[in-house]
């Protein structure tokens, strides 16, 4: 405004972005019921870095037991031990290693926050409306994306798959277990071992990492050019790879030692190896069908579990348990809560769950319901439920 030839302005008081305060939390871990679930989400040394913040951590008794944690350690590392699993699921937070029961959903209190694995196959429509009657908002381990647009624990999880297929290839291949009596290795002046992987992905690389490892020759198909020449490049040596079709497909089995099926599909895994194909494969061959949890890519696959992990057809052994790195489950609980903890400290840097998935994209990415809603288009479709973008109930 213009007084007297000059100009009149209205100051106004500089607004600073407040930094959220930081927050403490009560968060529960409880012992997993889920079959042979061996894991846990946070050890000793994590539980003492999050109350080193000032933080509170409830654990069910034995909880850690299964991953070689005691009571003890995590009593030590200033954990609350207790015997009650309600007093648990009461807490602010809730980690857990398998998605949470009907039982333990309600068990929770409402607007709980739950962060755990969501194993979407395994789900059905009650589970999601069970969290909607609560108003929980959960985050999945699974779906969380990192900024080069990977999945953090997924990808080191199946780095733990590819390496163990190996390693239990290696194992079952003993005559005692009724395998071929070959040693999965290179021995001067005998002819190396063939393993054959089926899909060129993550559990894949490990996988070959392990087997040229040892000196086994290995043949890789995938029908993806891409993934191929990427495989190749993080190998940094030469392997034989092709494309899957039935000609290849049929000359590589034929001579396989060791068969690694590693193929996701976009729902289930497609089927890859016929039972034709499995008859003309050798006499104590083994099939390690890491695709099972997705239905798998060998037609005469199904579903074993740890206590009782193999069965033979056509004389060839199958291993198709789908929770691999639960029988490894101190590596696998030391991979999961060092990825965990610096997410966690984060949420409390942040001043709280809701701010942190407001202004984290990282986290944002992980949570498929929020307060209750569905924000996660994948699930919406494939259980007909209703669809909320986050952005809108976050903004």
């Amino acid at each position: 405004m213009a007084v007297h030839g000059k100009f009149e302005f209205d100051l106004q008081e500089e607004r600073l972005a407040i930094s959220p305060k930081k927050r403490n939390f009560l968060i529960g871990i409880p012992k997993e019921t889920s079959l042979e679930e061996n894991r846990v989400c946070l050890t000793p040394d994590s539980v003492a870095a999050m109350v080193l913040q000032g933080h509170k951590i409830v654990i069910e008794t034995g909880a850690g037991l299964a991953s070689s944690y005691s009571d003890t350690e995590y009593a030590e590392s200033g954990a609350k031990v207790v015997y009650s699993a309600k007093e648990i699921f009461e807490c602010y937070m809730v980690l857990k290693i398998a998605p949470p029961t009907l039982e333990e959903i309600q068990m929770m209190k409402p607007q709980t926050f739950l962060i755990s694995s969501l194993q979407l196959k395994t789900q059905t429509n009650h589970y999601f409306k069970a969290l909607a009657k609560k108003n929980i908002t959960a985050l999945a381990f699974e779906l969380i994306k990192d900024e080069e647009e990977s999945y953090p624990l997924v990808k080191s999880l199946s780095e733990i798959a590819g390496k163990a297929a190996v390693l239990i290839a290696s194992e079952l291949m003993n005559i005692d277990h009724g395998g071929s009596g070959r040693l999965l290795g290179n021995i001067s002046g005998v002819p190396p071992c063939e393993v054959v992987i089926l899909g060129a992905g993550t559990v894949a690389q490990y996988a070959s990492q392990s087997a040229l490892g040892l000196g086994a020759s290995v043949k890789v198909l995938d029908n993806s050019i891409t993934k191929l020449r990427q495989l190749q490049q993080n190998l940094g040596t030469p392997i034989y790879t092709s494309t899957i079709h039935h000609k290849a497909l049929k000359k590589a089995l034929m001579r396989a030692d060791v068969v690694i099926g590693a193929i996701k599909g976009k729902t289930r895994a497609p089927i890859i190896v016929s039972e034709d194909l499995v008859e003309i494969m050798k006499e104590g061959a083994v099939i390690i069908d890491i695709s099972i949890d997705r239905g798998g890519c060998v037609e005469t696959s199904k579903l074993t579990t740890h206590s009782n992990p193999t069965f033979k057809k056509h004389g060839v052994i199958h291993y198709c348990v789908p929770n691999i790195p639960s029988r490894y489950a101190k590596t696998a609980t030391l991979l999961i809560s060092n990825i965990l903890t610096p997410y966690l400290l984060n949420i409390s840097e942040e001043g709280g769950f809701e701010n942190t998935i407001k202004h984290n994209t990282i986290m944002r990415s992980g949570v498929y319901a929020y307060k209750g809603v569905v924000t996660n288009k994948a699930i919406s479709d494939w259980f007909e439920l209703p669809y909320t973008d986050i952005n809108l109930l976050i903004f």
